[in-house]
Order: C-alpha cells, then structure tokens, then sequence
C-alpha cells in the first residue's frame, strides 16, 4: 500500500462523514449509520490485498527466524481479532451505543486471553526448564 491508497480512504472516510452529518441532521440516524458502515467495509475491502501481502512478508519471517507456524497463525488470529473487535466497538460507538462497545471489547479480551493459553503456557514451561 502507498501513500495514494492511504489518501483515498482518507478522503472516503471524510466524505462519508459529511454526508453522515447531514443526514443525521436531516433525522435520518440509520441511513447515516448505513453510510458509515458501508464506508468502512469499503476501506477494509480495499485493504484486503494489503492483507495478504502483510500475512505472506509475516510467513516468510517466521520461516527464517525458524518460528513455529502454530505460533505465527495464533499471532495472526489474534491480531485479526483485535482489529475486528475494535471495528465492532467503533460501529457500535457511531450509532451511539458506548455500553455495546464496551461489551465487545472485554469480550474480545477474554477471547484474546483463552486464544494466548498455549503460547502463554509454552512460555511457562521453557521459563521452568531453564530454572531447573
């Protein structure tokens, strides 16, 4: 991604918020909350190729640091899963629902924790057979 593609999302985001003012002040709250999330799943669609170019450049990585795929996919989830909660609590905060938010991000904690068990539990363990 270049510095062309992060102008154009800016410039998207801008103008969907314009029209998601007017409209809000126009008492049509869920056609700008409509406009919004199209808005953003928009970005997150353009974004996909730079997804993968991300995932592959990170693959590649572990491949030469000899790191464990299990690892890298683990560490992959939960960074996915961070941005995606994160795209929840923000869609629930624009439609002016800040206890739904909050609700999926300590959701997406507990997530996170349970996902990190066995990478936390490898640490643990090497921690312990180096102390013996």
């Amino acid at each position: 991604m270049d510095t062309t593609n992060l102008i154009v999302f800016i410039v998207l985001a801008l103008i969907a918020t314009i029209i998601a003012v007017f409209l809000k002040e126009s008492r049509m709250k869920t056609a700008s909350l409509l406009v919004m999330i199209a808005a953003g799943c928009l970005i997150f669609l353009r974004l996909l190729p730079s997804l993968s170019l991300l995932f592959d450049s990170f693959s590649t990585l572990s491949e030469r640091a000899g790191v464990s795929s299990d690892y890298l996919s683990l560490l992959l989830k939960i960074i996915g899963l961070a941005y995606l909660a994160e795209f929840g609590a923000q869609l629930c905060r624009d439609a002016g629902e800040g206890a739904a938010a909050l609700k999926i991000e300590f959701a997406a904690k507990i997530t996170i924790l349970l996902l990190a068990l066995p990478l936390i539990a490898s640490v643990i363990q090497a921690v312990l057979r180096l102390l013996d």
